[in-house]
């Protein structure tokens, strides 16, 4: 017997429908089935061991939503390396692997064994606060796409000094800066003219959002390469992941971003051809 979680966004009735019929097919035939509202795995403790998750006795995890509810299944997923199936019920679908129609057919061929899993790299993101008595020092959460450490004031930017590797390397003056994932640079980074990574690589990528200076370029950077961010004031700024904010930051308060300790594990029936996903998204004319 498998046990399968449907990870459903609140506010999209259909997604209900679907996992509702999902589970009694699943149920005639002898299977479990669990029904989770999406969360955001912000709202997770500091201890990564404690925060929110699926746990160790699901099988897989199926995303009913669209992009963002796939980022949010990941994080929950992701502790306890749990494949997830993402089905499409949004707009873009840069990460979903089928549309609504095809969910039956989909299990079937993951209960008998017919599928792959596509690993792609997270981001560990840990919030250090000066003041050691503000509730979430040292809170650590695992993403999929970004971390950004954005102004709050309109008409301001914020200065962030970054360090790499332990090595400070320079103070930024711009609206935001942010690292992402090569699953991420097809997000918030394609937006800040960041570059498209292909998105089985191993590297992080640091991009600063319309900054005021002269060095205004991306950097790719090894995995192992973490970075810190350090807001050095005196505007305050908030830490965005996965486009849900996270936290509010002071002068003083650092963020430290470093490759996750488990990968996000996608589920896949055949090989994804990222660049006619991304050729079609963009509506790119061929030659």
């Amino acid at each position: 017997m498998s046990t399968i979680a449907f990870v459903i966004h609140p506010e999209r009735p259909e997604a209900t429908e679907i996992a509702r019929q999902a589970t009694a097919w699943l149920e005639a035939r002898g299977h479990r089935a669990v029904l989770v509202s999406e969360a955001s795995p912000l709202q997770g403790a500091a201890d990564p061991s404690t925060r929110p998750g699926l746990g160790e006795t699901i099988d897989l995890a199926v995303s009913l939503g669209g992009d963002g509810t796939m980022l949010r299944t990941v994080a929950l997923a992701c502790t306890h390396t749990i494949p997830v199936l993402g089905v499409n019920l949004g707009r873009l679908g840069y990460l979903t692997e089928i549309e609504p129609g095809g969910l039956d057919h989909a299990l079937e061929r993951f209960l008998a064994g017919d599928y792959s899993v596509e690993k792609r790299i997270t981001l560990e993101v840990t919030v250090q606060h000066a003041d050691i008595d503000t509730p979430g020092h040292d809170r650590r959460v695992v993403v999929l796409n970004e971390a950004v450490v954005e102004k709050t004031v309109p008409g301001h930017t914020i200065r962030v000094a970054a360090s790499i590797a332990g090595r400070p390397f320079v103070t930024y003056a711009a609206d935001g800066l942010l690292v992402s994932t090569p699953t991420g640079s097809t997000a918030y980074n394609l937006s800040a003219r960041g570059p498209i990574l292909s998105p089985g690589l191993k590297a992080v990528v640091l991009t600063p959002v319309s900054p005021h200076m002269l060095f205004d370029r991306p950097l790719v950077l090894d995995p192992e390469q973490w970075v810190r961010l350090e807001l050095v004031g005196p505007v305050p700024a908030v830490l965005v992941l996965d486009g849900q904010s996270a936290d509010s930051l002071q002068p003083g308060d650092a963020v430290v971003c470093r490759v996750g300790p488990t990968p996000a594990c996608l589920v896949t029936f055949g090989p994804r051809d990222f660049f006619s996903i991304l050729r079609a998204r963009f509506h790119l004319a061929g030659r």
